[in-house]
């Protein structure tokens, strides 16, 4: 049987590198793209650097020659397009480069396997978002479910979902989208809300960080494992016809239980008081210093313009079409491993600030040349 290709965008961020680990796994000669930048976002990918079929390459969604030339290159059976500008704050920030990369960037991709002949071989999968949905229309949001962006990254995904689909019906490519709702995982951009309480949590409870600043606090999101997603990614891809799913838990938690939990995986339990821009998460158990302290706040810089509140998916179709389980990892499993692998990531900080401080104190007294 010959070995399958695939070719994954993005391949740096925190689906790409699982997605890599998985087809690696599964016997495929796995490449995935890159952007030449001074400094260096691989930690994700490194492990996997070296081994035999495991190759990278230089593209940019934004540059339609370097998409061309790789695709060509590599002549894959399959490519996964993960690569994207995928934070919605930032998306209101920088609308324009957003548009390109999301919406102009799948473009180039299609249109660079239907160039090359390889419109007949080679399957795509385009990451799609639960944001498409934004300002909900229907609770929960399953394939039918009207779309209604909230955000310029939104709007341009909407285009991406869109073209694929053109693509599809004119070309006859095996080419489809995957809905996806909020995944999370150790390995999320510290950027992001979720990784961003998790760390909270343990910088505090290691007296590093005094308090975790949030804003939307009654926003609902339908959060899963990153790592479980990309078997249904795949699972996608080996099905005899191309269709779009929603990949989704189907189950449903705000960002402030989100935050209760992290927080109690790391040793504090929370009380929460006030309303609105007034709430507050006052410690009421835990390390004693901490006691009766306001760990938690929420600040009016961090509201979006427009917010999206209720998103909430229904798996019921990847469930029947895919056997796909999306609760192999519960919400409670997954806050507790993104919080334990953060607080060991801050003792290990620590451990380095210190040895550090050491060797300057050594250096200054003259104990060490």
């Amino acid at each position: 049987m010959e070995r399958k290709v695939a070719l994954i965008t993005g391949i740096t961020g925190q689906d790409g590198s699982f997605l890599a680990e998985f087809l690696l796994e599964k016997g495929y000669d796995v490449h995935g793209t890159i952007r030449r930048s001074s400094v260096d976002f691989r930690e994700r990918i490194a492990h996997l650097e070296g081994k035999p079929h495991f190759h990278l390459h230089y593209a940019d969604l934004g540059d339609s020659m370097s998409i061309l030339g790789v695709i060509g290159k590599v002549r894959p059976t399959e490519i996964y397009n993960l690569a994207a500008q995928s934070h919605v704050q930032v998306s209101f920030d920088s609308p324009e480069f957003t548009a390109d990369v999301d919406a102009v960037g799948v473009l180039r991709v299609l249109e660079a396997v239907r160039q090359l002949g390889l419109a007949d071989s080679c399957r795509i999968y385009q990451a799609s978002t639960s944001e498409l949905y934004g300002k909900v229309e229907e609770v929960p949001q399953n394939e039918n479910t009207p779309f209604h962006p909230y955000s310029p990254y939104a709007v341009a995904k909407q285009y991406g979902y869109w073209i694929v689909r053109e693509y599809r019906e004119a070309y006859g490519m095996f080419c489809c989208s995957g809905i996806l709702f909020n995944h999370e995982s150790e390995r999320r951009g510290e950027t992001f809300v979720t990784r961003k309480i998790t760390l909270a949590a343990a910088r505090i409870k290691q007296g590093v960080q005094d308090c975790l600043y949030l804003g939307n606090m009654d926003s609902l999101r339908d959060w899963g494992y990153a790592k479980d997603y990309v078997e249904c990614m795949w699972l996608i891809l080996q099905q005899d016809k191309a269709e779009d799913f929603v990949i989704a838990t189907g189950v449903q938690h705000s960002v402030r239980e989100f935050t209760d939990l992290a927080f109690r995986h790391a040793g504090i339990e929370l009380k929460f008081e006030g309303k609105g821009i007034n709430e507050k998460g006052i410690c009421v158990a835990g390390p004693e210093q901490l006691i009766g302290k306001a760990l938690v706040a929420v600040s009016e810089d961090f509201y979006r313009p427009t917010d999206v509140v209720n998103l909430w998916g229904d798996p019921t179709k990847a469930k029947a079409k895919l056997k796909w389980n999306p609760n192999k990892t519960s919400f409670e499993e997954l806050v507790k491993l993104m919080v334990e692998h953060d607080m060991a990531k801050v003792a290990a900080e620590g451990a380095a600030a210190k040895v550090r401080t050491n060797l300057a104190e050594y250096l200054e007294k003259g104990i060490v040349k």
